[in-house]
């Protein structure tokens, strides 16, 4: 067996007798600090291992989200009506998508951007509107002219007032003129105003009458309005009730079109409000906007390729006054990729608290332009920078967020005015991965710690009490 004394040899921590140690002062007070170090840097330590650092990388864009981005957007236009607000896309690939409206919604707004009801109902507006074939023959006048002091009048007078809103600079107008005057006279012949009475067509120049077409939320020319009795006393929001009509503008259509309106009023009682609904079409009438304003809401899908998201008025058979159209808008939300929850983003901003900061960047920002003689055909611009951020958590959950730059101004149009966002995706992205230290780097830190303060402290015992002892002895041989 081997002998006690041999393994006591390989002792590493051979102990001094106590009898042969001595306390000191210096070496208590030097104990206390390095004991009180020892726990500072432990409490250091301890809080840099349950701290999660990060590492930033940039790479090549390898999204996982395919070739296509989501655009969400919520922008509300005081002035542009939803009867015409269009949401067109466009890239640099050729792609065109016009009047987009399977993931778009538009609800009235008031001048304090309020809904003033329920979703509307734009529908497709056909990109074919019949008209009569031009001829010489003179077409005469079978409508009749309204204006600011007698279209109330005239409108309580009639079960049903078919107005046509027209501008004579116009082609539309123009080429609607000769139907709109045959019809006209046909219906006045067929329901006499003095006999009948069920049914008149008029007619409004906008270009003179500007503050009665503004009331009526007139900004497409022609518009044809379909104003019913007794439909002015049911106000929403201090706006009358009335439809729009879209359908074909030939003289046999409009005829049809009147002769349906006005089959559900019996002679006997003349009201509108007591009749049956007309047959006609859905997609040739549909209730009329309520107010001028718009909000639209919804996203649209495009490809990762510079390109265009614009709103603008659009219509193939109306013309607009590029120097009255007034883009202003207030963007509510604008967002880049998926949506991403409160409390993820909550959890990612802990992590790094800048993220996320440009996400929405032009959340809340107002975009305000007053058409006058000076500032007339202005169309607003925002160019977007885009760059996806990706962040993999410690638990391999990935988090994608689309930041992005934006610029916006205001210029001068030779065409109708927009609002356009002009997009353009970095094809370098950013990666965020998030690492946390082991406990094994944890516990080697925390004993070089405790070793390195008590060997450090050691020797600065050693190193005060071999001075202390030297000063003694110089002192002891001056005073021999």
């Amino acid at each position: 067996m081997v002998s006690t004394s041999k393994i006591k040899s390989v002792d590493f921590y051979r102990k001094i007798p106590r009898d042969l140690t001595e306390a000191s002062l210096s070496g208590a007070g030097l104990s206390i600090i390095a004991a009180l170090s020892m726990i500072f840097l432990f409490g250091m330590e301890l809080n840099d291992y349950l701290t999660v650092s990060t590492s930033t990388s940039i790479i090549v864009d390898q999204s996982s989200d395919g070739d296509f981005l989501r655009i969400d957007f919520n922008l509300s236009f005081p002035a542009l009506s939803c009867e015409f607000a269009s949401v067109d896309v466009s890239d640099v690939l050729g792609t065109n998508r016009l009047n987009l409206t399977k993931t778009v919604r538009k609800y009235s707004i008031d001048s304090n951007l309020k809904p003033t009801g329920s979703e509307f109902q734009s529908g497709q507006i056909s990109t074919a509107i019949k008209h009569d074939e031009e001829v010489d023959e003179e077409h005469g006048e079978g409508s009749v002219t309204l204006n600011a002091h007698n279209f109330d009048r005239i409108s309580h007078q009639h079960p049903i007032l078919v107005v046509n809103f027209y501008a004579p600079w116009c082609y539309w107008s123009n080429r609607l003129k000769p139907s709109w005057e045959r019809a006209a006279k046909i219906i006045r012949e067929r329901y006499d105003p003095e006999i009948d009475g069920r049914i008149l067509l008029g007619k409004v120049d906008c270009t003179e009458e500007v503050e009665l077409c503004r009331r009526n939320h007139i900004q497409g020319y022609p518009s044809i309005r379909i104003f019913r009795k007794g439909n002015d006393v049911r106000e929403d929001h201090g706006h009358h009730e009335h439809e729009s009509y879209y359908g074909d503008r030939d003289t046999d259509s409009l005829v049809k079109t009147m002769d349906e309106l006005v089959a559900p009023i019996s002679l006997q009682s003349q009201s509108a409000l007591d009749s049956q609904p007309s047959k006609v079409t859905d997609d040739a009438k549909r209730p009329a906007p309520l107010t001028g304003g718009c909000r639209i809401e919804g996203f649209v899908r495009v490809k990762k390729v510079p390109g265009n998201l614009i709103i603008s008025a659009r219509s193939a058979s109306h013309s607009f006054d590029a120097s009255q159209m007034n883009m202003s808008h207030v963007i509510s939300h604008f967002s880049f990729g998926k949506k991403i929850s409160p409390r993820v983003m909550s959890d990612m901003k802990q992590l790094l608290p800048y993220l996320g900061g440009s996400h929405d960047r032009l959340n809340g920002m107002p975009y305000i332009s007053n058409p006058s003689d000076s500032n007339a055909n202005v169309t607003i611009e925002h160019y977007l920078q885009v760059v996806k951020t990706e962040v993999m958590t410690r638990s391999y959950k990935l988090v994608e967020d689309y930041e992005y730059t934006a610029h916006s101004s205001l210029a001068h149009s030779l065409d109708i005015p927009v609002a356009k966002f002009h997009f353009e995706l970095s094809p370098m992205q950013v990666l965020i991965t998030e690492k946390s230290k082991s406990f094994s780097h944890f516990i080697t830190n925390v004993c070089a710690i405790i070793g390195g303060v008590f060997t450090v402290a050691g020797i600065l015992d050693a190193v005060l009490h071999n001075t202390m002892r030297l000063m003694k002895k110089v002192e002891l041989g001056k005073n021999f």
